[in-house]
């Protein structure tokens, strides 16, 4: 990975290409990010570079991280994020990384928390098919069935797909686009949707696939 950056997600919207087809797009507001700090294998026993999005106050943030802010020489950040990159000595404590870092074309997968949807039947949650409604089926149409066998293993497996709490769990869409960039106010539009609600913290990388190909 040699790119990587936190951001907002702003939102969706469409804008058309040089052909004039309209392409569905999703607006994240990228960085500024500072390096607050950069693990080493000597000292961390891997090579990483942690970056910091999002100004807070100085009074809501604890000693430990005030201190930590400090000695990086950059303000309070609200949101931090470590980077494997293949060449983690390009960067320095207290750089900015912007949204101009990624350009038009690139290839990023982009992560998030999905949106939480609550507590959910197993139809909504795994796409289970419904019962039939007749012949004596009863009001269990949106139920889930067997859940295994009494005698043998008398037990239900783990894992067992079944009504539970439905998103708010980390979710990466591989192998997007970048749309378009606006390195002045620190947007970058990705062609297609990306995880969360609007507001979200996302994080974008270089596409493990795209490097691999």
């Amino acid at each position: 990975m040699k790119k990587g950056i936190i951001g907002k997600k702003i939102g969706m919207t469409q804008i058309f290409d040089e052909k004039g087809r309209a392409v569905p797009v999703t607006v994240v507001e990228a960085g500024p990010c500072a390096v607050t700090q950069k693990k080493t294998v000597e000292n961390d026993g891997y090579a990483g570079v942690q970056m910091g999005y999002g100004d807070v106050k100085a009074q809501k943030v604890l000693k430990p991280m005030k201190g930590h802010f400090d000695k990086a020489g950059t303000a309070p950040k609200k949101t931090l994020r470590e980077f494997r990159f293949d060449d983690p000595d390009a960067y320095k404590v207290g750089d900015l990384v912007k949204a101009d870092v990624f350009a038009v074309g690139d290839k990023v997968d982009v992560t998030a928390t999905s949106k939480g949807k609550g507590y959910a039947g197993v139809i909504k949650r795994w796409n289970f098919q419904r019962l039939k409604e007749s012949h004596g089926t009863g009001p269990n149409a949106r139920h889930g069935g067997s859940n295994g066998s009494n005698s043998d293993p008398s037990r239900v497996f783990p894992g067992m797909k079944m009504a539970g709490h439905l998103g708010a769990e980390r979710v990466t869409v591989q192998n997007l686009t970048v749309a378009k960039v606006d390195a002045e106010n620190n947007l970058i539009a990705i062609r297609g949707a990306v995880p969360g609600p609007n507001g979200g913290i996302v994080v974008i990388r270089d596409s493990v696939k795209a490097a691999r190909a």
